[in-house]
């Protein structure tokens, strides 16, 4: 047991990355009965559909799962009010700050964990009071930072005294070792579950990311100031293009309007948003989620010895 196992009562120090139109309660379940935290995402999501997803994993495990609060939603307000009169004890926060819904949330005992991509953000949110930080390096797929891992959490840790769980570029027990080496708690994988059995993805979509290699992946937005990184394929090729050319943000917009849908819900891999880390060049299977954690903890457990 360590820091983040204890304070929410999980048995192994995984996340599961908060992945919108993916992190829903089979993949959430799956990974809380693990052992690690399941997270469902909300981005997106209606309160009608987050009620029947919380509800759906609280039938499916009766371990710790956590909704990750996206602050720049409309619906933002309503969606933490439905996750206290269910009893969702732990929450992750991104794309803004928490600050408006903090007396609200720890009026109801829930443990508040923001994702930060920099060490100013991360001590705003220890004064805000918040319970720890998963801390996301530009490796991660989807929205990203520029800071890269190692540095980010090298520098999370030595300024911060709460909990860190090290983000972006995880997906195995030496991941975890180098975490852990880094002064992390914990790590969070998105991408690596991505492939799993209980991801609820087109089969399309979990081919994509065993097939490819560590250079396969790609950052668009950037002109926009709205980084993403996911596979490089025939949508994003045409992004880059008019990125290079200085089209306008209508004209971007127009050509990702549901992406993110054609990928995970359509397995269209070609004009689809398929999100996903520069850890994909290690992910050359799909298996299940227990497998994933297990062997995780395993390869952790072996390559934790001493060298010198």
């Amino acid at each position: 047991m360590n820091q983040i196992t204890e304070l929410l009562g999980i048995k192994y120090p995984i996340f599961q990355g908060a992945m919108a139109q993916i992190s829903m309660s089979p993949l959430v379940s799956a990974v809380s009965n693990a052992g690690g935290l399941g997270i469902i995402a909300t981005g997106s999501m209606s309160v009608d559909k987050l009620r029947e997803e919380i509800l759906k994993t609280q039938q499916l495990t009766d371990k710790p799962f956590a909704v990750n609060l996206m602050l720049m939603m409309a619906n933002c307000e309503e969606i933490v009010d439905l996750v206290i009169e269910l009893g969702v004890k732990i929450v992750t926060t991104g794309a803004g700050t928490p600050k408006r819904f903090m007396p609200k949330l720890k009026e109801a005992g829930i443990i508040v964990i923001p994702v930060v991509p920099s060490v100013k953000l991360a001590k705003k949110m220890e004064e805000l009071g918040v319970d720890a930080l998963v801390v996301e390096g530009t490796e991660a797929g989807g929205h990203i930072g520029e800071v890269a891992t190692l540095p980010l959490v090298t520098s999370v840790v030595q300024s911060v005294s709460i909990p860190v769980v090290a983000a972006g570029g995880f997906s195995d027990g030496r991941g975890l070792a180098a975490a852990f080496a880094l002064g992390a708690s914990g790590i969070q994988m998105g991408t690596a579950f991505l492939a799993s059995k209980e991801c609820p993805i087109p089969d399309s979509y979990k081919e994509k990311i065993v097939s490819s290699v560590e250079t396969d992946t790609v950052v668009t937005g950037r002109s926009q100031g709205a980084p993403v990184r996911s596979i490089l394929n025939k949508m994003t090729l045409k992004y880059i293009e008019m990125e290079k050319a200085e089209m306008n943000r209508e004209e971007l917009e127009k050509l990702t309007m549901g992406s993110l849908r054609k990928a995970v819900v359509e397995g269209n891999t070609d004009e689809g948003s398929v999100m996903a880390g520069q850890i994909i060049g290690n992910i050359k299977q799909i298996r299940s989620v227990e497998d994933i954690i297990e062997t995780t903890i395993e390869e952790y457990r072996y390559v934790n010895l001493p060298i010198i």
